[in-house]
């Protein structure tokens, strides 16, 4: 018996153990480890810009960290409670038949009632009411205990952005010591391990600036088209159209058309001229004056590749899934591209045979 294969093979199945038990004890902070992570990615530039001016990691980790908590975090927490704040004043509204929504409901199954041409489908007036109201209850009740969840659940968000903070701060200041190690000790060489990680830092820029900024932009400017025409709960809707405008394939237009085809319906013409012209000419049109200045030379993938990675990301990894489902896809998609650079002779001489 070779003992030396033996201790190798009792080594390795330690070493399995330990790291498979070491990431079952970080499974409940993965996602403030990932946000860290791609953050830290994001932001590094200005990181490393501080640190040639301070000449001090601590302070420049420090000082990157505020901005990412002034500019990014606070707003977002501040964002989530006006929007818990509408999203239960409408659902009230709805629940006790008052407010703009529930008249426009009303509005809308009058003139359905009065039309000659939809009258000729024998509609149940009481069914397609119940039917619009429990659709606005849903999308209501859905963003409010999402919401509400993240930010009123406080022991619980407080804890996790404490870790993503402190997370955030050490892989700023020792981030490149860190990579350095993994390269070192990983075998795929460092050629191919510093592709990967290029791979994640543009895929996490691109899937952040190209379709977090921009499905924020169009979300804002939705919000702010519906407050002038006095559509109830503008804030509401404004998010609503940032989360189809994170999906490929879909856009704000699923929620300002609508809007649009009601306001017309119930009487309201110049309201609806106003939201078909916005939405047409700038909220659904800004996407392609943005992105490229956003994205830039950061990764881009085939359309159907970032549809099915995106939704299948959101279906397993929930919220975080939009940057999760891209990422892993990229990476998928360099390693293929080492196999096909490592057995290219291979390849060919299957492929010429």
């Amino acid at each position: 018996m070779d003992f030396s294969k033996v201790k190798n093979l009792i080594f390795l199945s330690l070493l399995v153990l330990a790291t498979g038990g070491f990431l079952y004890i970080l499974k409940p902070f993965f996602y403030p480890i990932f946000w860290a992570a791609v953050m830290a990615s994001v932001v590094y530039p200005i990181y490393r810009s501080m640190a040639k001016k301070t000449k001090s990691p601590n302070l420049s980790s420090v000082l990157t960290v505020v901005i990412v908590v002034f500019i990014i975090i606070i707003p977002v927490v501040i964002l989530g409670s006006l929007i818990v704040k509408e999203s239960l004043e409408i659902y009230d509204s709805i629940n006790n038949n008052k407010g703009a929504i529930s008249e426009s409901i009303k509005n809308l199954i009058g003139w359905i009632k009065n039309n000659q041409i939809t009258q000729r489908f024998n509609i149940d007036e009481q069914v397609l009411a119940e039917r619009l109201t429990d659709i606005t209850k849903t999308i209501t009740s859905y963003i409010f205990t999402g919401v509400k969840n993240l930010t009123q659940n406080s022991l619980t968000f407080l804890v996790m952005f404490v870790i993503t903070i402190y997370t955030l701060f050490f892989f700023l200041r020792d981030g490149e010591k860190m990579l350095k190690k993994i390269m070192h000790i990983c075998p795929l060489g460092d050629k191919h391990e510093i592709i990967l990680y290029k791979k994640f830092t543009s895929t996490s820029r691109a899937t952040l600036k190209g379709t977090l900024i921009i499905g924020a932009i169009q979300g804002a400017l939705g919000a702010l088209l519906f407050t002038i025409v006095g559509v109830q709960g503008a804030l509401i809707w404004g998010i609503v159209m940032m989360l189809f405008s994170v999906i490929p394939g879909f856009g704000s237009y699923v929620v300002w058309l609508p809007a649009a085809i009601v306001m017309f319906l119930i009487g309201n013409v110049w309201q609806g001229i106003v939201i078909v012209a916005v939405g047409t000419l700038i909220i659904s049109t800004i996407d392609n004056f943005i992105r490229p200045i956003l994205v830039g030379k950061d990764t881009q993938m085939h359309p159907l590749l970032i549809l099915f990675s995106t939704l299948g990301g959101l279906i397993f990894f929930g919220i975080s899934g939009f940057v999760i489902g891209p990422i892993i896809t990229a990476l998928l998609l360099s390693l293929w591209e080492m196999y096909e650079e490592y057995y290219h002779s291979e390849l060919d001489h299957n492929g010429n045979g």
